[in-house]
């Protein structure tokens, strides 16, 4: 299978993982409006468990490192096999409550408060879990980006007071749900692998491949309970039906898949970068995703156009705060 070999290459993985990250959303935004959330996700949800299996039956079995996906999978205990999928299920509930945080308060709200949230307890859960990295910078890094996720608050209060517009009050409260439950997911991936050692992995653990597809398996199998609950008991709109998805155009359903697979895209590559990096560092840049999904959407989605100078100020406060914070945690690896 393909191992990353060297921290360089790992710390790259992981600026793909935080563009992917941070990019998939724009996908759910260009269906705003001709497709709820709800049914997009089925489309996202599909298109993280079509690249896992792309990526498990390619990258994770060619080559003589590690074990293959097919020897992996076989004999991995099912503890470990429990754990991802506990993974996959935690994710889940955690990233359906974010997609619809975006489709009410936007991206440049919900990311920073949500993943921005998730960064930071998920670096703490992370280190705590597998102690690699110098802890000064790694945390004062953590700290700064504390500070962008406060000052994105104020300027979204700022903002909608100028504005004259109610804030989305439910679609923050949605974010902090979502970020606390986000926090925890790569834990139960990471400790269904051996992040120490992919080369010569321990018996019953698994390669990131492996952990990957069982992984995007829990995400698929819940999907049938969290997203049909909530369309029965939709967060705003009126219920909708397994008749309605399927009448969607095939545009819908590919620009939906398509946000799968960039997602799926970003999070193999921050597995396979685990190793070199560390489970802290690996998820903390990955989760730079907020930093990114922010800037989509304050200069293509116009989420704060109008806005007042002082929201202007805080918002590139917010940014480079984020910047500062990330380069602290890429340093924190050397």
């Amino acid at each position: 299978m393909f191992i990353v070999e060297n921290y360089s290459l790992a710390i790259l993985f992981c600026f793909i993982t935080m563009l992917c990250w941070g990019s998939w959303a724009n996908t759910q935004k260009l269906t705003s409006g001709k497709w709820r959330f709800e049914l997009f996700y089925w489309d996202y949800v599909l298109g993280i468990l079509i690249l896992s299996l792309i990526a498990a039956l390619t990258l994770g079995s060619f080559g003589n490192a590690g074990r293959s996906f097919a020897d992996d999978l076989q004999q991995a205990s099912l503890s470990n096999i429990g754990s991802a999928f506990l993974g996959g299920i935690v994710f889940n509930l955690a990233n359906i409550l974010l997609t619809a945080a975006i489709a009410i308060a936007g991206m440049s709200v919900a990311f920073p408060i949500g993943i921005g949230l998730a960064l930071i307890l998920g670096v703490l859960i992370n280190y705590w879990a597998v102690q690699k990295g110098a802890p000064i910078p790694l945390f004062s890094g953590v700290f700064l980006i504390t500070l962008a996720i406060v000052l994105n608050a104020i300027a979204y209060k700022k903002n909608t007071t100028d504005t004259g517009n109610r804030p989305a009050v439910k679609g923050i409260l949605l974010s902090i749900i979502a970020g606390i439950l986000m926090s925890f997911f790569y834990r139960f991936i990471a400790a269904s692998m051996d992040v120490e050692n992919f080369v010569a992995p321990m018996p019953e653990k698994m390669t990131p491949y492996s952990a990957f597809f069982v992984f995007a398996l829990g995400i698929f199998i819940s999907n049938f309970i969290f997203n049909t609950v909530l369309m029965k008991r939709p967060l705003e709109g009126a219920p909708i039906n397994y008749a309605t998805y399927f009448k969607g155009r095939f545009n819908l359903h590919i620009v939906g898949v398509l946000g799968g697979i960039i997602w799926g895209i970003g999070n193999i590559l921050n597995l396979v970068a685990a190793g070199k990096a560390g489970p802290a560092i690996s998820y903390g840049l990955g989760q730079g995703a907020t930093l990114v999904a922010a800037i989509w959407g304050v200069a293509v989605w116009k989420e704060f156009k109008g806005s007042s100078r002082i929201v202007t100020f805080l918002l590139l406060a917010m940014f480079a705060l984020f910047i500062i914070g990330l380069g602290l945690v890429i340093i924190a690896g050397h």
